[in-house]
């Protein structure tokens, strides 16, 4: 006759065989979930690489960090590219502002400007110099670079790929919070406030996307990728892609040849971006109409 104890060492044996049969089971059967079909090449487990200015379309797996909500931040990897392809790559992505009180104020970016470093004489950081004010150049890319001009306006700038680059975001679309957007401009803009704002004059500038979305030094150097209080969303997918105009940066007249480089870049026909050059526009058009006239 089988005792008690035996009874009880049988049965423990035959709950742990068959825990184990239903774990190795999980096992295969998540094998066969992420296996290639019979034929398939397995996927690379390489990092991604792009060629100058590859158009960039962020997986969450790989551009996404920590969700915010139903929707997550891009990560530092879309960041770390060379400056101009980071001012194209950012067009149409969305910026996010949570205010401390919880509130979300929204803008797609319609117009960016590219500063390539030590070489670009428009550059804060033109000839190598470091300092306090644009020590965010020269940190990873991602890294937010907010600088005061004038004594009382801010700029907003994004590190790149590059010892001292960076991009300037010029304009936005405001998306939501509007009527936050226009109190904040009114608060903080200058001179008599004698009309309120036209949806168009909110973000339709680098100092007064900053007032609208109450952005100050403060946010100097943090992590555009990891920030609680800023940071930057894949747009909306679907659709065409927008054709984008390349024209001279603004107000940059003391830089030399540098002044006349194509290195703004904004959405065409956007009613929101600060500043229309009617040139790079005309140019823009016939380049678009000779390619849809080429046939093959």
């Amino acid at each position: 006759m089988v005792n008690a104890s035996t009874r009880l060492l049988i049965l423990s044996v035959i709950l742990l065989s068959r825990k184990m049969g239903q774990k190795k089971q999980r096992l295969l059967e998540a094998e066969q979930c992420h296996s290639p079909p019979d034929g398939a090449q397995a996927p690379s487990h390489k990092e991604p690489r792009w060629g100058p200015c590859a158009t960039l379309c962020p997986q969450r797996s790989i551009y996404f960090s920590s969700p915010k909500g139903p929707s997550a931040q891009l990560g530092s990897e879309f960041f770390d590219q060379p400056a101009v392809c980071l001012a194209r790559a950012l067009l149409g992505q969305v910026l996010v502002r949570r205010l401390d009180n919880g509130t979300e104020l929204r803008g797609r970016v319609v117009e960016t400007e590219a500063y390539l470093g030590p070489e670009d004489e428009a550059a804060h950081s033109r000839g190598g110099r470091e300092t306090t004010r644009n020590r965010a150049m020269f940190m990873k890319p991602g890294t937010l670079y907010v600088y005061i001009i004038y004594g009382m306006y801010f700029c907003m700038n994004i590190s790149s790929q590059g010892e001292g680059a960076c991009v300037l975001l010029r304009a936005l679309e405001p998306l939501g919070g509007l009527e936050i957007m226009r109190h904040l401009r009114s608060t903080l803009r200058k001179g008599p406030a004698s009309r309120a704002l036209k949806d168009r004059e909110l973000c339709s500038g680098p100092s007064k996307l900053c007032q609208a979305l109450a952005i100050d030094k403060s946010f100097d150097q943090r992590d555009l990728a990891k920030d609680e209080a800023v940071w930057l969303e894949q747009g909306p997918p679907g659709g065409p892609e927008p054709a984008v105009v390349a024209a001279a940066r603004v107000g940059i007249g003391h830089a030399g040849e540098w002044a006349q480089k194509p290195l703004r870049f904004y959405v065409q026909g956007s009613p929101w971006v600060s500043v229309v050059d009617r040139a790079a526009k005309q140019a823009a058009q016939a380049e678009a109409g000779a390619c849809s006239d080429t046939t093959f």
